[in-house]
């Protein structure tokens, strides 16, 4: 069907971090070509997904568990150079190889039913008309604001891990750190390298892990958090299921006492935080590492949201649309994970279009992937 004004493509591919290039690539792996059979809509203004979003002393040597994109390594990275830095310029190399020919920047308003089976993705540069979605938006763009009693009233700085930039901006105060989560500890011991005192808070004790993370370790936790979406329930964070992993850093951290953790507070008060035992702390600046939720509102008029709050899912379709899949989303919201999803989501679709192997399925990588001029 003819749609007057609007660009067709077989497959829409929304976000162009891990979860999307990995879809992006298996999609050119099985013969789809871009911006003829599919396109790549990501809102970033340069490569990197969310990474080059993080602080700069993130550097890419305190990553945990970054894994390579599909078909190429990243390879020699410099340790102490910034993890924005390193993956943002692998991921343009990754693109730029592969000939994805990403539309950037690019914003994804909104996903609506079309006539004759279709999806309109309605977007900043146009609609197009597609027969499958694969939604890789992420979490960045929606960090979790907790809400106190008294927040309002609180006279200090505000902030949420997201906006984290360096420790030399807390020098000489006092800060509140609430979260339990990787980020929530990373930025807690540079913070306690410059701050007056610090005060760690978390919802739950946190639970250390020792030693590697196992296979089978991983395949439980990914079990945990699958079982969630199954139910239609939001899905847990990573920390949530897996542990903190200790470092050596953490270790010196706890020894100096960084790490002796206090539940949550009660209220804030103009000066500080109250605890209900009668506890006072007091604080120039709150950071709340509190963590993200999926960012898919622009998903809304499809109405995938279950009576839970989540969304209902079997592999990486959602279940009340096959059309539309999400990558990066629950059980697959890891790097190692989104890789396995986009494949997956790709198959699937596959399945759905009723297509078989395109030109070019089956073919080596230097065959399959001519890159693409732009």
């Amino acid at each position: 069907m003819n749609y007057t004004g609007v660009r067709e493509a077989e497959v829409v591919v929304v976000g162009a971090g891990q979860a999307g290039l990995a879809a992006a690539f298996h999609l050119r792996r099985v013969g789809y070509e871009p911006n003829r059979d599919f396109v790549v809509l990501d809102h970033a203004p340069r490569p990197g997904g969310a990474w080059q979003f993080r602080w700069p002393t993130l550097t890419y040597g305190k990553v945990h568990g970054m894994h390579a994109l599909p078909g190429m390594e990243l390879t020699g990275a410099d340790p102490d150079r910034p993890s924005a830095e390193v993956i943002g310029a692998y991921f343009e190399t990754y693109e730029r190889t592969f000939g994805l020919r990403v539309h950037r920047p690019v914003d994804v308003r909104a996903v609506r039913d079309g006539s004759d089976g279709r999806l309109l993705v309605e977007s900043s540069e146009g609609t197009y008309a597609t027969r499958a979605l694969i939604n890789a938006t992420g979490t960045w763009d929606r960090p979790f604001w907790p809400r106190f009693p008294g927040q309002g009233g609180f006279r200090g700085r505000q902030l949420h891990s997201s906006q984290y930039r360096r420790p030399q901006d807390f020098a000489g105060q006092r800060v509140i750190v609430v979260g339990g989560g990787t980020s929530a500890v990373q930025q807690l011991l540079e913070i306690a390298e410059a701050a007056a005192a610090t005060t760690w808070v978390t919802r739950r004790p946190p639970v250390f892990r020792e030693g590697p993370f196992d296979e089978q370790q991983g395949r439980a936790a990914v079990a945990r958090v699958e079982e969630r979406v199954r139910r239609g329930l939001p899905p847990q964070s990573v920390v949530s299921v897996t542990g903190l992993p200790m470092t050596e850093a953490m270790r010196r951290a706890r020894e100096r006492g960084v790490l002796e953790r206090l539940p949550l507070f009660d209220r804030l008060t103009g000066t500080g935080a109250v605890w209900a035992d009668g506890r006072t702390v007091e604080a120039d600046t709150i950071l709340y590492a509190t963590g993200f939720r999926a960012a898919v509102d622009h998903l809304a008029p499809l109405k995938l949201r279950e009576p839970g709050g989540g969304i209902r899912m079997e592999g990486t379709r959602t279940v009340r649309d096959p059309r539309v899949h999400l990558v990066g989303y629950g059980p697959s919201a890891s790097t190692i994970g989104a890789n396995r999803a986009g494949r997956a989501a790709v198959r699937d679709i596959r399945r759905l279009l009723g297509e078989g192997a395109r030109e070019g399925s089956g073919a080596s990588t230097a065959e399959a992937f001519r890159p693409v001029s732009r």
